[in-house]
């Protein structure tokens, strides 16, 4: 097997693997040798090398029988906030540690259905909870095209694995911002869906009506190809939207009306809100902003001023009602049934006590105390109430614009990824680089991240590209035409990749 096989994307390996160049045996051990050798990354969390060569070659002897999809043998891996049976579950917290689930989460069968090969378990931030991957509690994940620097988060061990050529794609979820900011932090693709596209049962919940998981990948399609193995309705989960199966690969490909391969974006209408453009924008992610969109133009689609004027208002709408759900949602870690409990305590109540204080870190702690607040009797109207008034004004403000585009695009980020440890004295800093992916959360819309040049530092800028409801295929269709004109998607990290 060619030496560089790490470097091919997920519809790569799938044509590599039907023409007999290596077997999924071989690419896996491949892959499980890189993963030893950058450990330093601090991206996975579990590996299993006997389960997963295990898999690859059930995938092989399945090619071989002529029943594959193009995921049959190809190597993801999972963030460890989605629930598995043969791997622990940690959710990057010690109130996990060492806790293994009886079954997988739903996206985790699905992809294992397809015939995925998984590799193990990915870093992420505690409980989901971050924009850096610093608040894990088994340490920070590393960007790979600076060792110095966050790969962003949630999802950060996810687009670290992915950009490091760990592997060709990962799982990850979007809370809000947790798929995108670090895919654009890290030089890889991802799309968040419309919330109920993807399942959320055996996620394990962080606020539960923003929740959305997603694939981090190379490419617009190698997230298609993931996206369409992976979604679908699960009576399983009350929020999954019951629509039928999609083949977001098909969509993506697809010409648009009128389009001919010149122009594959003819009448494709990308609206620019003015609130994603500030002042306080890092100039250097404007100027690769800039010249993404001006590539768009070239490939047919025209550029169209519109307005969010609520886009400031999503900071403190987020941070009030994902507390608040956080705050619910991680009453389940008592100690009681699962997970961490205090070694010594008095009585019941101390129990509780102890084992959330030692099983919980500061920044879930922070959320959590946040949340019970904005809920407690006499602050309930003054904060939750009226932050979900403006999360409705907020989803208006899209419909409003909607009317005049087909896409809204703008920067991920206000900035490249910044040093470890930059943010954490203050984690109002780490709140406000979400300004621009919290909209699209609250909204409940699908939104993307597209590598789109670099900026100071010759770090990755990524441009976020959001939709209409169920829009996906819009947004891949475009990422992939853009991507079929530029290269940023196939740059490397420097020594890492090798």
């Amino acid at each position: 097997m060619s030496g560089d096989a790490h470097r091919l994307g997920v519809a790569e390996i799938d044509r590599a693997l039907a023409r007999g160049e290596f077997s999924s045996a071989e690419l896996t051990q491949h892959l499980l040798t890189r993963v030893a050798a950058h450990e330093q990354l601090g991206a996975f969390l579990a590996v299993d090398a006997d389960a997963a060569l295990a898999a690859a070659r059930d995938a092989d002897a399945r090619r071989a029988r002529g029943d594959a999809t193009p995921l049959t043998g190809v190597p993801i891996a999972h963030k460890d906030i989605f629930v598995t049976r043969g791997l622990p579950t940690t959710a990057g917290s010690k109130m996990l540690a060492g806790y293994r689930s009886p079954f997988d989460a739903t996206v985790v069968a699905r992809l294992a259905a397809a015939g995925a090969v998984t590799l193990g378990k990915l870093n992420c931030d505690e409980f989901a909870m971050g924009s850096a991957n610093e608040n894990s509690a088994y340490g920070p994940v590393r960007n790979p095209w600076d060792p110095a620097r966050v790969p962003g988060g949630s999802s950060g061990g996810s687009a670290a694995a992915v950009a490091a050529r760990l592997l060709p794609a990962a799982t990850g979820t979007d809370t809000g911002g947790s798929i995108r900011q670090p895919a654009s932090f890290c030089g890889v693709t991802g799309i968040k869906p419309t919330y109920g596209v993807c399942s959320r049962y055996g996620m394990i919940a962080f606020a539960s009506s923003l929740d959305q998981a997603g694939p981090l990948a190379r490419s617009a399609e190698d997230c298609a190809l993931l996206l369409s193995a992976m979604s679908g309705f699960d009576e399983r989960d009350s929020t999954s939207a019951q629509r039928p199966p999609q083949d977001y690969h098909a969509q993506m490909l697809a010409p648009r009306d009128g389009a001919t391969p010149a122009k594959p974006l003819a009448g494709l209408r990308i609206g620019l809100p003015r609130e994603f453009f500030p002042a306080a924008l890092a100039a250097d992610v404007a100027t690769a902003v800039r010249a993404a969109l001006a590539e768009f133009e070239k490939l047919g689609a025209t550029l169209v001023d519109v307005s969010l004027p609520r886009t400031e208002l999503s900071i403190p709408v987020y941070y009030i009602i994902a507390p608040a759900e956080a705050s619910s949602n991680l009453s389940r870690f008592d100690g009681v049934r699962y997970g961490h409990r205090a070694a010594r305590y008095d009585d019941l109540l101390d129990m509780y006590k102890k084992t959330r204080a030692e099983g919980f870190g500061p920044e879930v702690k922070r959320r959590i105390m946040i949340g019970t607040y904005v809920l407690s009797h006499g602050y309930y109207d003054a904060y939750y109430l009226q932050a979900q008034k403006l999360r409705r004004m907020i989803a208006d403000d899209f419909r409003q614009c909607f009317a005049q585009c087909d896409v809204i695009a703008g920067p991920v980020a206000p900035t490249v990824a910044w040093k470890l440890g930059e943010g954490s004295d203050d984690p109002v800093k780490a709140y406000l680089a979400d300004i621009f992916t919290l909209p699209a959360s609250l909204a409940g819309l699908p939104g993307m991240s597209v590598p789109a040049g670099f900026g100071a530092g010759g770090m990755p800028v990524g441009l976020q590209l959001i939709g209409n409801h169920f829009a996906e295929g819009t947004l891949l269709h475009a990422a992939h035409a853009f991507q079929q004109a530029t290269d940023f998607h196939t740059r490397e990290p420097q020594g890492v990749a090798a």
